[in-house]
């Protein structure tokens, strides 16, 4: 009876808005009652690096979309509560087709996936009839389903390269991932498709000029979905800033690089929750922003409200057909056959 009591107190804060779920903060009663529930309902909580800080805390797990949904798989528990947007949500549903997935709101989506539809696709690919198609996991599960290989931004390179370089490849959807892969394979045959992550993009090289230029002795951590990472290679190419200094790199990846970071201050250019992660990684090391107002709003809408909502009503419920599941699951499953399965975006 206490526990329910609980719960009520909570519950009935919740408010319900158009920017998502409000009206409950992350208290030591909320984490209690959140760690409770997930128990009571036998699930893991999986918060991607980009979720806010109290999300994160609360989660089994963090990282990147694909590790966490390839974590998840390997669960004992049969529900998934996964704290992200909707495009990761429907990857955790795609491997773990037997298991209930949740998404805390499922309003959360993304603008890069969303740049691309299952119809967009299937006319470029009518267009280049030979070409094999590389998806970014930040797609919907239809055009993983469309899909001849996925990858990931640690292991892009590695996907295209492996291709035969005589055919066509059509690269999906992030035009700065693409370029990036593009500008290091040397592939001419490499057709990229002009989408973007409206924060990634928001990151421009002019930002990270200055900032570079105000911080001579800082690392720099730069996502390939970013559209400064251009600028930073040259930076380092030119000679501007210490090319052992310039690090392009998934999420995943710069933790890893955290830990092994020389400088005392690292610039870091993807969305801010990212902070979060490589804080803790290490403590020791000035994190800071290239630019402060990279916040993605759907990653956003996951607050503790949603969470506690998503526990007590067991909502929203995330669905992958069967068939659309196995296509998109065997894309995922090429490109982990070659050999660097990565760890997500």
């Amino acid at each position: 009876m206490a526990a329910l009591g609980a719960t009520l107190a909570l519950t009935e804060r919740i408010v319900d808005g158009p920017a998502g779920f409000t009206g409950v903060n992350a208290t030591p009663e909320w984490a209690s009652e959140i760690k409770r529930l997930a128990r009571e309902r036998n699930a893991t909580i999986l918060a991607h690096n980009y979720q806010l800080p109290e999300i994160q805390d609360i989660a089994d797990h963090v990282g990147d979309s694909l590790a966490l949904s390839r974590i998840a798989a390997e669960a004992p528990e049969g529900t998934i509560v996964f704290c992200g947007v909707h495009f990761m949500a429907e990857t955790a549903k795609i491997l773990s087709p037997e298991k209930t997935v949740l998404i805390p709101d499922q309003r959360a989506g993304c603008s890069l996936a969303d740049s691309i539809t299952a119809d967009d696709l299937r006319e470029w690919k009518a267009e280049h009839p030979d070409a094999v198609v590389v998806s970014y996991v930040n797609t919907t599960a239809a055009v993983k389903a469309l899909t001849d290989i996925c990858c990931t931004s640690s292991n892009a390179v590695d996907v295209v390269a492996s291709i035969d370089p005589d055919r066509e490849v059509l690269f999906l959807p992030d035009q700065f991932l693409g370029a990036h892969v593009k500008r290091i394979t040397g592939r001419e045959n490499m057709h990229i498709w002009m989408g973007e992550c409206h924060v990634h993009a928001g990151i421009n090289g002019d930002e990270l000029n200055a900032q570079a230029k105000s911080h001579p002795d800082a690392e720099l951590f730069v996502h390939p979905e970013c559209g400064c990472a251009t600028s930073a290679l040259y930076l380092a190419g030119a000679g501007e800033f210490p090319a052992d200094r310039v690090h392009i790199l998934s999420t995943g990846g710069m933790i890893d690089a955290a830990k092994a970071a020389k400088s005392n201050q690292v610039l870091v250019a993807t969305e801010v929750g990212m902070l979060h992660q490589l804080r803790k990684a290490a403590p020791g090391i000035d994190f800071q922003p290239v630019n402060d107002r990279a916040s993605c709003q759907y990653m956003k809408m996951i607050t503790p409200a949603a969470l506690l909502r998503c526990l007590v009503e067991n909502r929203d419920e995330v669905h992958v057909d069967l068939e659309t599941a196995a296509l998109a699951r065997n894309s995922v499953q090429r490109m982990i056959e070659i050999g660097n399965p990565g760890g997500g975006e």
